[in-house]
């Protein structure tokens, strides 16, 4: 192949590189009113007044809006595919507050000075009430965070908002306890992980205006633009032919944007005034009022036979949603379906059960990993504690329970691992990391330990039954063609990608692909860019469209070389016939198309998927570990991924590199906390750390390729999956450098120091 599975570079790099105005807030107009939004103190509160007469006096001041001015409506910002699973529990603006950080009111003006002025001066008169801050006594707590009645979901996912519960359900096959009744080995462990922020470089983001015909244009940083067309819809209560949505170049999501943060405050304002807005959140709002991980405690049961077989297996998820429930049913599921499939291929019976719940925190979305993340972390230290209490290599237990290609999954909705090298993924990050020399740990000095840690993940590619993606392709004058993807590039270079296919199917030139960004008004319709679905689902739109091109491009041709279709071929540069010497090129076809031919030389496909084949990962990690202050450098990352046929090993690779590094952060650093009033306390960047490269070791990142029959190329994704392992791993290899298990992210340093000095009391 020419194309597929090399190393191409980005079709915006030089872009990008050279610091072109791409983003949103560079294209911005330059007379576009500055919105910001007045954010609530306090974690659970009513509003009873707002004074905002001495703000209005502000010069440059266009109008301060409450929730008295908005339409009475409530939706979801949660940017998934109608119907949503995400409860209806949101207006623009609401006289009850459930968070600090919860909008207010919104403030537009001429310039950043003025509005910041009037911010100032805006009294609001509040009744506080008492905050439910702890999600595991939310369910029956007498504190109901959406007392309103008016609450409302699309789709059954067994709520009782009462109850603060957004979602409850219970999957499960054989007869569970008397598996473990049978069992030599039972284990049962509870995990916590806290909610992590994206903290993707280009913050939240968007503007809006009025076109010539007076439709409402947003043109904004986000991975779902047309989920935002129909939120704006709902939640202005207009129709969604009056809105248009802009996709430009966005400065990364990890699905912080499938979710509509910030979109509605401008076109709120546009709305009335009829004059552009532009809103631009700061980090410390980013933070606070966005859309991060959700909170999670999980409860993981395992049993075995003397042989290391397991037999029974359940796990039990409680999902802290915040104060609004976007996202909370989905990200859910994925705690138990993209982890147990791992190893209960062979098992005699399982339980995931799940709950989802409110509660007056800062509210949670889409993260790369989407709940997997913590399933697999609960999941993988949990086999772990289990290998240790058979006195049995963890590793080897692993392996022999491990999910082989051909094996039936009955915990991911009955669908077969048609594609799975995991087993060869193992072998080799073993084999890069010398794992047996290194394993379980070696003494360095007297205070500091080295030692190794090993997991394995799985994700999916695309939401089977839901998510669906279009390609629409067309040849123009001189033979160049045009491609529009509903799909959005957020930095990950999907336009590049679907390029390459499209080259390799159309035996062209790359650079004779133009591909171009979403625009609500002429893009083929997409789900957007979530759940791992760009390369599996709209790769294969790509090819479909493309073969339908080719027979257009061949008709017309042998329509001018007066002979039948069958006996002419294409060979991406020319029709040639394979009876006889003539021949046309694409460049003359293109140009008698334009004027002397009906032929219309424009493709279009749709693609929806009834399966969702699972990319695996296996990575393991080598750390030193300083016993004294609970330091942990990170010497060494391996890992080893099949993503099915790799389309751009570049890009492949960056993207492990970057979710790995993303899931060292969550293992290791990211910690949110909450003063008694429901703040966050560390929303800056100099409180809530993070990992940079100078806290990395060597990353080194191999493939163990299987082939994908439904795929484009045999491909699937790679996006989410590789944020996975860091968190298990890590926890591994600090208990085999300490002795000391950690069922709570992040693992820090203080954290490890003072469980050293509490065994070394204990011991004493």
């Amino acid at each position: 192949m020419k194309y597929v599975n090399k190393s191409v570079m980005k079709k915006d790099a030089m872009a990008l590189v050279t610091g072109k105005p791409v983003y949103t807030d560079d294209i911005a107009p330059k007379d576009a009113l500055v919105v910001k939004v007045l954010r609530s103190p306090h974690a659970h509160a009513l509003i009873k007044n707002v004074k905002k007469d001495v703000a209005l006096k502000v010069p440059g001041i266009e109008g301060i809006y409450t929730w008295e001015d908005v339409p009475n409506t409530r939706f979801t910002t949660a940017g998934q595919t109608y119907p949503e699973l995400s409860p209806y529990d949101r207006k623009i603006l609401d006289n009850r507050v459930r968070y600090v950080g919860d909008a207010v009111a919104i403030v537009a003006g001429e310039n950043e000075r003025c509005v910041d002025k009037a911010l100032k001066m805006i009294k609001v008169d509040y009744e506080v009430l008492e905050p439910l801050m702890d999600f595991t006594k939310a369910l029956d707590n007498d504190i109901i965070v959406h007392p309103e009645d008016d609450w409302s979901v699309k789709l059954p996912v067994s709520p009782d908002v009462k109850r603060n519960l957004i979602c409850h359900d219970v999957i499960a096959e054989g007869d569970l306890e008397a598996e473990f009744e049978k069992c030599d080995y039972v284990i049962e462990e509870t995990f916590l992980t806290k909610a992590n922020q994206q903290t993707m470089m280009e913050t939240f983001r968007a503007y809006t205006y009025k076109d010539a015909f007076g439709r409402l244009v947003c043109v904004a940083s986000t991975q779902v633009p047309f989920h935002v067309r129909r939120i704006l819809s709902h939640a202005l209560d207009i129709p969604k032919s009056q809105i248009r949505i802009i996709k430009p170049r966005i400065g990364g999501g990890f699905g912080a944007k499938q979710s509509v943060v910030c979109e509605i405050f401008p076109a709120f304002v546009t709305y009335k005034t009829g004059k552009p807005a532009k809103i631009v959140y700061s980090r410390q709002e980013s933070t606070v009022a966005s859309s991060g991980r959700h909170q999670m405690q999980i409860t993981v049961k395992l049993g075995a036979d003397k042989e290391g077989n397991l037999r029974a297996a359940s796990l039990y998820t409680l999902s802290n949603a915040g104060a609004f429930g976007d996202h909370t049913p989905t990200t859910i599921t994925l705690t138990g379906h993209k982890s147990l499939p791992l190893y209960t291929s062979n098992i005699k019976a399982f339980k995931f059960e799940f709950d989802g719940v409110y509660s007056n925190t800062i509210p949670t979305g889409a993260y790369r990993g989407y709940g997997a993340t913590q399933g697999v972390y609960a999941l993988e230290v949990t086999m772990d504690k289990l290998a240790l209490k058979m006195n049995m290599d963890p590793v080897k237990l692993k392996e022999k329970n491990l999910i082989k290609q051909g094996d039936y999954m009955p915990a991911y909705h009955g669908e077969t691992a048609n594609s799975c090298t995991l087993d060869k993924c193992v072998d080799k990050v073993k084999k890069m990391i010398n794992w047996y020399e290194k394993y379980p740990c070696k003494e360095v000095s007297d205070n500091k330990v080295r030692s190794v840690g090993l997991a394995v993940a799985m994700q999916g590619s695309a939401i089977s039954f839901v998510d669906v993606a279009s390609v629409r392709i067309s040849v123009n004058d001189d033979g160049f063609y045009s491609m529009m993807v509903g799909a959005t590039d957020m930095g990950t270079g999907c336009d590049t990608i679907l390029a390459q296919m499209a080259a390799e199917c159309l035996d062209t030139d790359i650079d004779n692909i133009t591909v171009y960004g979403v625009d609500t008004d002429i893009s083929p319709y997409d789900s957007g860019s979530y759940a791992s679905s760009t390369t599996y689902l709209t790769g294969k739109a790509t090819i479909k469209t493309c073969e339908m091109l080719r027979e257009q491009i061949i008709a017309a041709g042998a329509e001018m070389l007066e002979l039948n279709p069958e006996d002419v071929d294409f060979d991406g540069q020319k029709v040639y016939s394979i009876v006889s010497e003539k021949e046309i090129s694409l460049k003359d076809i293109a140009n008698n198309v334009m004027c002397y031919s009906n032929h219309t030389l424009t493709a279009s496909a749709k693609e929806k998927t009834p399966i969702s084949p699972p990319p695996y990962m296996a990575a393991a990690v080598e750390i030193e570990l300083d016993k004294e202050t609970g330091h942990i450098d990170i010497l060494d990352y391996v890992a080893c991924v099949d993503c099915g046929t790799v389309i751009n090993p570049a890009l492949a690779t960056i993207q492990t590199e970057g979710g790995i590094v993303q899931g060292i952060g969550m293992a290791l650093y990211e910690d949110i906390k909450y003063d008694k009033n429901g703040r966050m306390i560390n929303d800056s960047f100099m409180q809530y750390k993070i990992p940079t490269r100078l806290d990395m070791g060597n990353l080194r990142v191999g493939f163990e390729s299987s082939y994908e029959p439904t795929g484009p190329f045999g491909a699937k994704s790679i996006g989410e999956l590789v944020i996975n392992t860091p968190s298990p791993a890590l926890c591994q290899a600090i208990y085999n450098a300490t002795g000391i298990w950690f069922n709570e992210l992040p693992m820090t340093s203080e954290k490890i120091a003072m469980g050293i000095l509490e065994k070394e009391l204990e011991n004493k």
